[in-house]
């Protein structure tokens, strides 16, 4: 699957393999522990392993429903990750003496309510790229740099399409009423990645409308996007490289109010500075369109999902980014925070200009 860049660098070659040894990752939490109350909070490591699997032999040894446990996010299985999940404090005792090759329990604590899917702020990775040269390392430190400085495109994981990178193909089908499907959780996955896609072909479609823009002249650019010359001096006029539309749907960030941008100009500096990000569309019910100009970029975008549409940040702010070339092994090893819903090889392939689904 296809996907436009926001870095305009050449090609950076890497080897990218997810392992225990390459691939950390850590949850977390959205809130505090109280140390009261009726449920255990406990957070947990597991490798090779997905989360599924790891609640899976926790359910069996205590004897309780996989549904009975809660989890704040899925966690990849080809990986060391740290993670979150809650259940009754009863069995606490039993807990203590689990042994697992494959899962530690690292704490235990009390809550008073179950942890519900979403509950997480972030997480924190640590990856290590192999075979990096010396002048691939000075560019992936370019790279960083602005990352740091702009931010990147919050696009949708190769992870969401399955392995082959093609179930987007069966919920369009759902959606279009050419495929039935009688599993409600399985129906709802595909229709899901239908959306992912529409939002990938979106975001990579602004990306290139903002480039144009700061590529070309102001009438060279009106005509390529058949736009009045004023609107496109006026997008020149920001300082990002990715363009806020009027009529963009925007969300204080990283939480807060959704709002649709009349004033382009003054949110694009509110945006600068990262106060609020643009939102892109989860095409379906029960969701708000943008307006005006970035509407005529949306349209094209919003189908009949046949379920409910949302949201969904289009640009995220990466944290505490660190990068550390190890030049005796020709390792580049990185450390960085993303929000919740991001893909950290979403960052890779901004680095990598490539995708790295084989």
């Amino acid at each position: 699957m296809n996907r436009d860049y926001f870095l305009q660098h050449s090609s950076i070659d890497f080897n990218f393999t997810q392992s225990p040894r390459d691939f950390v990752v850590e949850e977390i939490p959205l809130y505090e522990f109280t140390g009261e109350g009726e449920h255990l909070a406990i957070k947990i490591r597991k490798k090779n392993l997905t989360t599924w699997e790891m609640l899976q032999a926790i359910s069996e040894y205590v004897g309780v429903k996989v549904r009975d446990i809660g989890y704040a996010g899925l966690k990849d299985k080809n990986a060391l990750t740290v993670q979150y999940i809650s259940i009754h404090r009863n069995f606490k005792e039993k807990l203590e003496k689990f042994e697992h090759d494959s899962i530690k329990i690292l704490e235990m604590t009390y809550h008073k309510n179950k942890i519900k899917l979403g509950h997480l702020k972030g997480n924190k990775f640590f990856i290590r790229l192999k075979r990096v040269t010396a002048v691939d390392a000075q560019k992936i430190d370019q790279a960083l740099k602005l990352i740091k400085k702009y931010g990147m495109p919050n696009f949708f994981g190769y992870q969401r399409f399955g392995n082959y990178g093609d179930n987007y193909l069966q919920g369009e089908k759902i959606a279009n009423g050419e495929l039935k499907m009688r599993d409600k959780k399985k129906k709802r996955f595909l229709l899901n990645a239908y959306q992912s896609f529409l939002y990938n072909n979106w975001l990579s479609k602004r990306l290139q409308i903002s480039r144009i823009v700061e590529s070309f002249s102001a009438d060279e650019a009106a005509l390529a996007l058949n736009m009045e010359e004023q609107t496109v001096i006026l997008l020149k006029a920001q300082e990002h490289p990715f363009k806020i539309l009027n009529g963009d749907v925007c969300n204080h960030y990283p939480v807060g109010r959704v709002f649709v941008s009349e004033n382009e100009n003054d949110d694009a500096k509110r945006f600068l500075e990262r106060d609020i990000s643009v939102t892109g569309l989860l095409s379906g019910r029960k969701v708000m369109n943008s307006k005006n100009d970035a509407l005529v970029v949306e349209n094209e975008y919003i189908k009949d999902v046949s379920c409910d549409g949302d949201r969904r940040y289009a640009w995220v702010w990466p944290e505490k980014i660190e990068g550390k070339y190890k030049s005796e092994e020709n390792w580049f090893e990185l450390n960085f925070y993303l929000p919740k819903g991001c893909y950290a090889t979403v960052l890779l392939e901004e680095l990598a200009h490539k995708s790295l689904k084989e």
